[in-house]
């Protein structure tokens, strides 16, 4: 039994990224599209597409390559756990690699980048960082 699905589709992504695979066919959930809507707006993946098949559908992730043939994604933390939730004020939200990568937060507004949560002055939930 799977107990915390982000981190299970982040760990999805680094690895299909790591062994250069073109894409990942995961379990869909509304979450986990928001975090993959937030990588595609951000240019970390390609694009994604919600396949309604069996009874919660699947979610198709097509990673994005550098000239380099380097994943775009080169690591990504799960930052709030099941375990130990971290919430975080407007003022609080940390940058990743000094702006360079995203974190992701769960505001009462919806998902969204530390970019977007600082401008609409929201905190909430950490989800993730990605570089």
């Amino acid at each position: 039994m799977m107990t915390d699905p982000i981190a299970d589709l982040l760990t999805r992504i680094r690895n299909a990224g790591d062994a250069r695979h073109a894409g990942l066919r995961i379990p869909a959930s509304k979450v986990k599209e928001q975090i993959a809507s937030i990588l595609k707006n951000e240019g970390f993946i390609e694009s994604y597409e919600l396949v309604p098949e069996g009874p919660q559908g699947t979610l198709n992730i097509l990673l994005k390559y550098g000239h380099d043939k380097q994943c775009v994604i080169r690591g990504v933390r799960r930052l709030s756990k099941p375990g130990c939730r971290q919430y975080v004020k407007t003022k609080d939200i940390p940058k990743v690699l000094g702006g360079l990568g995203i974190a992701i937060v769960s505001t009462s507004q919806g998902m969204m980048t530390d970019r977007a949560a600082r401008k609409a002055r929201v905190g909430g939930e950490l989800i993730c960082a990605v570089w």
